[in-house]
């Protein structure tokens, strides 16, 4: 005869066995887990690295604005115009407005009498200023052409100083003092980095009136 306590032993060992989980489960849980990270971790990466190109050519664009705004206020004399050039400051790299004309970041210039500070950003991650245009080879963007636009001769692009005449205007400021305004051409100042797969780009570009505006290259397009 089964006494109950047989069949209370019999149920504890049943409840024993299928209690946690087998190796095998647990394989199959780590093996999913690992494709999923493999998916997933590589977009997270680009997805975080195209907000810092993005954020940095932001802030570069409102550095300029500044620099433009700035002269217009401030009528530059000595220097006549107000460069945007790029240092490594403290181990970033960096791009600030050039106040007093010294080619370096002073932190502060006395402008018509009055100490003021150079307006400094910090880029952001891996984000420098690029070497020279992109070719459109080698993983590369062609340049950015600005639709409608009737410049002849090219735009100006890294290789070229961008400062603000004392109108507000943008200049070639590559041999100072001279900063002929209105510019023949537009320009675009273009930005890159450092991530898995080819380098991403960004470019700033600004019209011969001042305006301007950030274009991201997305892999196929400038937009």
């Amino acid at each position: 005869m089964i006494t109950m306590n047989k069949i209370n032993h019999r149920a504890r060992k049943q409840r024993g066995r299928t209690a946690g989980f087998s190796l095998v489960e647990i394989t199959l849980v780590v093996f999913v887990m690992s494709v999923l990270a493999a998916i997933t971790v590589p977009n997270v990466m680009l997805t975080v690295s195209n907000v810092k190109l993005r954020g940095t050519a932001a802030d570069l664009a409102g550095l300029m604005q500044q620099a433009r705004i700035m002269a217009a206020k401030n009528n530059p004399q000595n220097p006549p115009a107000y460069a945007v050039r790029y240092a490594v400051l403290n181990g970033a790299q960096s791009a600030y407005v050039d106040l007093n004309g010294t080619g370096t970041w002073n932190g502060t210039a006395i402008v018509n009498g009055v100490s003021m500070y150079e307006p400094v950003i910090t880029f952001g991650g891996t984000v420098k200023p690029a070497p020279a245009p992109p070719t459109g080879s080698g993983g590369q963007p062609p340049p950015y052409v600005l639709a409608g636009d009737s410049s002849t001769g090219g735009p100006f692009t890294n290789a070229n100083t961008l400062a603000y005449s004392p109108r507000g205007l943008p200049c070639d400021y590559s041999a100072p003092p001279a900063c002929a305004t209105p510019a023949p051409s537009y320009f675009v100042y273009y930005l890159t980095d450092t991530r898995m797969g080819n380098p991403g780009w960004a470019a700033v570009v600004v019209t011969k009136g001042g305006r301007t505006k950030v274009v991201m290259w997305n892999g196929a397009s400038w937009n």
